[in-house]
């Protein structure tokens, strides 16, 4: 796999913002592999589709590709809030592309996040623009890549290591197991797996997780029965073979 932009494409381009748009995602297109079905291509979209950069002819999944150069923070800005969250709360939601790029534009990191992994919590609203502004009140969004579970960043180049593709695609096929519609259904998976990820020991107690219940009474106010809803959800989660049960009040990661 070449892990360098082809600058030749861009060089009509006088803006940087553009110009790494286009080579980035030719790169996507001439390297990258769909990580849902393993597919060898990916094709590019039109400009004009909204939130839409690629799709696999093979299996129809669509994906979004935000760039970076250097460090890739805990946050990456996105577009219109209410756009983001209309998104991620429909049935045509893309699986997103993080790409980080060096200096010398190299790929250095390639991240694939699964759809379902989006929840309204992992978005943050950011202040509307002044009324000075080109687009007087506008109000963006970031994209919250700490608040995503681990299990949800998928890699596919690490520190320009191409990770085996096999790996990549059971990885994502394993963990689609988690995928439901009901975006309150995810956003219970999402919270109750980062409070699991907190836990500094592959096997834990359903007291340990209970230690989280002041934390998800706040993100989820509606709901009075916290303990319920908590071994409800590792319920799911060692059904979906996430975690192991090993005894009465015990699980183990896996």
């Amino acid at each position: 796999m070449n892990l360098y932009f082809d600058k030749s494409i861009a060089s009509q381009y006088t803006s940087n913002s553009q110009r790494i748009r286009v080579m980035s995602e030719s790169w996507v297109e001439s390297n990258i592999y769909c990580p849902c079905c393993g597919s060898p291509h990916i094709v590019k979209l039109d400009n004009n589709k909204p939130v839409a950069d690629f799709q696999c002819d093979s299996c129809g999944e669509i994906f979004e590709l935000k760039s970076k150069n250097g460090k890739i923070d805990s946050k990456i800005a996105d577009g219109a809030y209410g756009t983001m969250i209309g998104r991620i709360t429909s049935t045509t939601n893309p699986d997103l592309f993080v790409l980080r790029y060096a200096n010398t534009l190299s790929v250095i990191d390639l991240i694939i996040i699964p759809k379902f992994f989006f929840v309204p919590q992992v978005i943050e609203k950011r202040k509307p623009l002044s009324d000075t502004a080109r687009r007087a009140g506008w109000v963006g969004c970031n994209i919250l890549l700490s608040e995503i579970p681990q299990q949800g960043r998928i890699p596919i180049i690490r520190n320009q290591q191409v990770v085996d593709p096999k790996e990549v695609v059971e990885r994502y096929k394993n963990i689609s197991k988690l995928q439901t519609r009901s975006i309150e259904s995810r956003s219970w998976l999402v919270d109750v797996l980062n409070c699991i990820n907190r836990i500094n020991k592959d096997q834990f107690t359903l007291s340990e997780v209970y230690d989280f219940g002041d934390e998800l009474k706040r993100q989820h106010p509606g709901n009075h029965n916290v303990e319920a809803k908590i071994r409800q959800q590792l319920q799911v989660l060692r059904d979906k073979g996430i975690l192991e049960f090993v005894d009465r009040g015990v699980y183990r990661k896996k």
